[in-house]
This record gives structure tokens, sequence and C-alpha cells, in this order.
């Protein structure tokens, strides 16, 4: 993603921050710049992420960092058969002395939930995180129960060695923003971490969660033109009638398109979205989501290059930039 300086966009403290927030993760996590840059993205998108990856490429390092450096409640579920929904949901109590049951939290309650792991527990207990992930509420013995407010779910998951695993089904992929891969790092990263290794910077607070809450009302505000909405309906449209896609983009999946490229421009401090806005995301909203047939396997296509082909054959609009 590259910083784009705006003239006819006055400096917004907001967006300032926002980057700010990009340069205090990086301090944790090395050499994966466009991978944090969609996580925050995500987040100032009001959605949640999976992190689909082998183990120790640092997953779980960029989902901590990024709780502290917006300062956000966070708990840690490390998913296992024997996890219940319960845990996740909370459950009553009955208190003898009162004679009412009460209200014992469970992990969802809280700003930012890091789901470690979570295709190694059962569907049941993966199921218990589809209301509060679409509605920020939970229900407990018929009585609701608000999340607090940012409520963000960080996944995790090993694509290798399914071996004891349950895979998410399509219903729960589609709740995830994005899918994001962070991969191995590149020789000078690694040496870089290693000599990084007795003396790693703390990840501090910079920014409140009223000061998130603030950034996300404004990606809501980002400007869209007209044929910007066209052009995200007609990617959406050309993977459900493309030949070796049997799934295609969701209705859900296409609003959070629109919302990520919001997002974006509001990281590169434009108060409008451009196409490349939505070309530099569609990936990340689309690669878990979309369901290749045998026609793909055949082919030996894979979900991103059938994606890529998408984005070369869907037109661009040439757009005027708006303040």
């Amino acid at each position: 993603m590259k910083k784009e300086n705006n003239s006819m966009n006055p400096d917004n403290q907001n967006q300032a921050s926002a980057n700010v927030i990009i340069q205090e993760v990086k301090k944790a996590v090395i050499g994966k710049d466009d991978c944090i840059l969609k996580a925050v993205a995500a987040i100032l998108a009001g959605g949640h992420i999976l992190l689909n990856d082998i183990p120790g490429v640092g997953k779980t390092t960029l989902a901590v960092a990024l709780a502290n450096s917006m300062s956000l409640a966070q708990n840690r579920v490390q998913f296992t058969p024997d996890v219940m929904p319960s845990d996740l949901t909370g459950f009553s109590m009955y208190r003898k002395d009162s004679g009412t049951f009460e209200y014992q939290p469970g992990s969802v309650m809280c700003n930012l939930l890091l789901a470690d792991e979570i295709n190694r527990t059962s569907p049941k207990t993966q199921s218990a995180l589809l209301e509060v992930m679409e509605e920020q509420k939970v229900t407990v013995d018929g009585v609701t129960h608000e999340v607090p407010a940012p409520f963000i779910v960080i996944a995790t998951q090993n694509p290798f060695g399914s071996a004891g695993t349950w895979m998410l089904p399509e219903a729960q992929l589609d709740r995830f923003m994005v899918c994001l891969k962070l991969g191995y790092p590149e020789m000078e990263e690694e040496i870089h971490i290693l000599k990084g290794m007795q003396r790693r910077e703390e990840v501090r607070p910079v920014i409140t969660k009223d000061e998130l809450l603030a950034m996300q009302r404004e990606v809501d505000h980002i400007f869209v033109q007209e044929e910007l909405y066209q052009y995200v309906g007609d990617l959406a449209d050309r993977t459900r009638k493309h030949p070796m896609i049997d799934l295609g983009l969701s209705p859900r999946g296409t609003m959070n398109v629109l919302q990520m490229a919001k997002a974006v421009a509001f990281l590169n401090q434009r108060s409008f979205v451009i196409p490349e806005d939505v070309r530099e995301v569609f990936e990340d909203v689309c690669v878990h989501r979309v369901v290749l047939n045998t026609k793909a396997r055949v082919a030996h296509k894979d979900v991103g290059q059938v994606l890529e082909e998408i984005l070369r054959q869907a037109p661009a609009p040439k757009i005027l930039r708006q303040v």
C-alpha cells in the first residue's frame, strides 16, 4: 500500500494516528508490512480476521500486538476438542443466597478475542461464535448480553496437518472480513528477527478504544463514487459466473470488499475510494469465500490465480478524485 499525499484533503489526526498503529505493530512483527496494513484496515472497517498459515510465522504475535497498540481488552482461547460453547459465551450460575441465576461472562466479553487454532475445536464450539461475530451479542438461557465495543475476533488456523481438526464451514468463514497469510520471512528479515531476540521492543498503546471507535465511524463516511459501486458489484458477479467457481462471493463479502476499500483509503489519508483500493483488498476478502470446482483443479488453478484473472478482466472505472 502506497502512502499518498493529497493536497485536497486536510490533515486528519485520526488518519495519522491509524498509521502510528501500523508503525507500532511493526516493532513485534518483522517484514510483514502488507499483512499488518490489511489487518489494521480490517479492524478499522469493523471486521474480523482469519490468519490462515503454518505454525511459528507470527500469527499470535500479530494479534497480540494489534490489541496492545489499540488499548484493547483481550482474551485468548487456545482451542482444543474439549473447549465448550459456554467457555466462549458464558453461562448462568444459580446463587443460593439470592435465589436467582447470575450470568458468568465467557471469553467473548472483551474487545479482541484471539481464537487460537480455531479448527482444533468441535463444530458445536465453533458455531458459538456465529451470533457474536455478526450481531455483537450473545444469548444465554434466553437472555441477551452485549459484548463491549469495539469487538473483534482474530482467529488462527493451520491449513496443514488436518488430523484431528474440523475445518470451518462456509457459513462461518463468511463471517471473517479477510483471510490473511503471513508466510515465511525473507532471509534478511529472519536474520533481523534473530538479532532482535534478546532486545524485543514492547508494543505500547498508541490510541484508546474511543479513538478506535471514532476512526471506525470516519471509515464508514469515506466517499464512494457511483462508478465504484458498479465496479465492486461487477467483480462480485464475475465470481458467481466464473466457469471454475462453484461458490462465488456472498452479498456480505461484497459489502466487505467496499468497507475494506474505504479503510485502505483512510489509511492513505484520503476521504474517497479509488479503484486501486478495491483491487488491493479484493483477494483478501474473497480467498476464503470462493470455492473452486473440478475444472479449476484439472487446470491446476488455485483461488488466488482465478481471482487475479477476474481482476484483469473486469474494467476498472476512471473516476474523478473527490475531496
